[in-house]
């Protein structure tokens, strides 16, 4: 009795070590994760796929492959673990104490200005609570990414997965105030194009063509500008110095605004696309960490 305990045990950890591993394609970037020695997750792989007397996965110069068995393996190992985690939740779900782990993930900026803090403040409320917050300029593959709860800027996701609206997050118009002088300021949205705009290229937009709306009607400018940059403080920091006018997220320019260190420009005029939200995946028993901080971070939002 005792052996098979201790066997189902090694199976269910073999289940998580796997499918971490597959998600990585690398045992470089899964021994860095796990905190262990590539020899030993190399190790830990081999004696796995000696077990099952398969292989799992195809070594080779530039990352990982699946197998054909790998990729049976891997697809059993996931709902598994999903149901496993659940029958854990519903059961500690009963007390009042927050227990488990969260992993979070959200973009540079705002992860560290709004987020970060948020976590911290969270985690002193639920010292239980083992979290995780991962910064990326990317949106994420839940299943390869292992997050539990991605913020996300922009448009709402698809209907696979669950999202809630954290806070309406219209970017707006802005410029330095020594760009104004130099330069002046637009009448219009068509104006645009006759001043240097500073443009912020992310994920695959069409970053020169700014859509605007000011609630009655909706308009498509084209701009150009001297300054590209994919990093959302970097374009904040050019605008800063006066070199052009910038569409920035109101989280980000608020505060400059207000102190008079940038120019809100055209202000009847927004773009409506980058409300933020929280996504998580489906699930039939949400674990109460999970909504716990969602919660939270609207409510501090």
């Amino acid at each position: 009795m005792l052996n098979k305990s201790r066997e189902s045990r090694t199976s269910t950890d073999d289940l998580a070590f796997f499918v971490r591993v597959a998600a990585l394609e690398s045992l470089t970037a899964a021994a860095r994760e796990l905190g262990l020695s590539l020899p030993a997750v190399s190790k830990r792989l081999s004696q796995l796929e000696q077990r099952l007397g398969v292989q799992l996965l195809r070594r080779t110069t530039r990352r990982l492959e699946l197998t054909a068995e790998g990729k049976r393996y891997l697809d059993g190992a996931r709902p598994l673990l999903d149901q496993l985690a659940e029958l854990e939740e519903s059961v500690s779900g009963q007390t009042a104490v927050l227990r488990g782990s969260l992993n979070i993930n959200a973009s540079f900026g705002f992860g560290r200005r709004h987020v970060a803090p948020c976590i911290s403040r969270f985690a002193a409320l639920h010292p239980e609570v083992s979290l995780s917050l991962q910064l990326s300029s990317q949106p994420l593959n839940f299943l390869d990414a292992h997050i539990d709860i991605d913020i996300r800027i922009g448009e709402p996701p698809d209907a696979r997965l669950m999202a809630r609206k954290l806070r309406t997050n219209p970017r707006v118009l802005c410029c330095a105030p020594d760009y104004a002088e130099r330069c002046g300021l637009p009448a219009s949205i068509a104006a645009l194009a006759q001043h240097n705009c500073i443009l912020l290229r992310q994920y695959e937009s069409d970053f020169a063509l700014w859509r605007l709306s000011n609630g009655e009607q909706q308009l498509t400018q084209k701009v150009h500008g001297s300054l590209i940059t994919n990093d959302g403080e970097v374009a904040m920091q050019y605008a800063m110095d006066g070199h052009g006018i910038l569409l920035r997220s109101w989280w980000d320019a608020q505060h400059s605004i207000e102190r008079g260190e940038l120019l809100h420009v055209l202000p009847e005029w927004s773009a409506v696309d980058g409300d933020i939200f929280a996504v998580w995946r489906p699930q039939r028993q949400l674990p109460a960490r999970i909504s716990a901080f969602v919660d939270f971070l609207q409510s501090a939002l």
